[in-house]
């Protein structure tokens, strides 16, 4: 595996509730902190979801390692964020036998 290019700036984001004030919860989210990534683009499509199109790329997302359980280490369900662009993890696996680094899979999704 050759040196990523750790170039763009993405803060990480935990999933959580709150409560709404009608019984109910809402999704909030937390960041973590900042990771410094390399971002690949992969194929993307194009679906139908309640009369609206949906513009779905998924990415690789390369960023350095940290030990399980570290806050610092992205999980799925949790997102990266770039501005107003989001990445929402799907998964987390080693990138290199020497653990230096992680490779993230996560899809950005666009309503057209």
């Amino acid at each position: 595996m050759s040196v990523p290019r750790l170039n763009r700036r993405l803060t990480l984001e935990s999933p959580g509730r709150v409560p709404d004030g009608a019984g109910g919860f809402e999704q909030s989210w937390t960041a973590l902190g900042v990771v410094w990534a390399e971002l690949k683009a992969r194929t993307g499509r194009e679906t139908q979801v309640a009369a609206a199109a949906l513009s779905t790329v998924p990415y690789t997302v390369v960023v350095r390692a940290a030990p399980v359980g570290d806050p610092r280490r992205p999980v799925p369900e949790q997102r990266f964020r770039d501005g107003s662009r989001v990445f929402h993890i799907r998964s987390v696996a080693e990138a290199d036998p020497e653990g230096r680094y992680l490779t993230c899979i996560a899809d950005e999704e666009v309503v057209i």
